[in-house]
């Protein structure tokens, strides 16, 4: 069970990978549409992964209480950590791209606002 509790996580950590390369591609390309049409898989695959990091750590409780050496795992378990590790930094990298560019949009947001006096749309009654 631990051992197909770490190929699942495995899996969809590439996958996520996979995902925000395609985001960043697409970011560079101005394919604004294909970012959107990407966030609720992405979205879906880190509850799943969640899921199954709390599921992991219950089954490798459970084996060292069970009396289980746990050490035939850490193998797989350290290429898991590795490839999380690759993941946050695809993700410190995409939000290097877009932090920037949510800045821009807010400061001229904020520059419309203030030259409008504070509503940015005016609604006639």
């Amino acid at each position: 069970m631990i051992e197909k509790t770490v190929k699942e996580m495995h899996d969809l950590v590439l996958k996520m990978q996979e995902s925000i390369n395609l985001d960043i591609e697409d970011i560079k390309a101005a394919r604004n549409e294909k970012l959107l049409e990407r966030n609720d898989e992405k979205q879906s695959m880190m509850d799943q992964i969640a899921a199954l990091k709390q599921n992991l750590n219950g089954l490798l409780v459970e084996a060292i209480q069970n009396g289980e050496d746990v050490d035939k795992y850490r193998e797989k378990v350290d290429s898991l950590e590795d490839e999380l590790r690759t993941l946050y930094k695809l993700n410190a990298k995409l939000a290097s791209i877009v932090l920037p560019i949510q800045q821009m949009y807010k400061e001229i947001v904020d520059e419309l606002t203030a030259q409008s006096g504070g509503n940015i749309i005016e609604l006639k009654a």
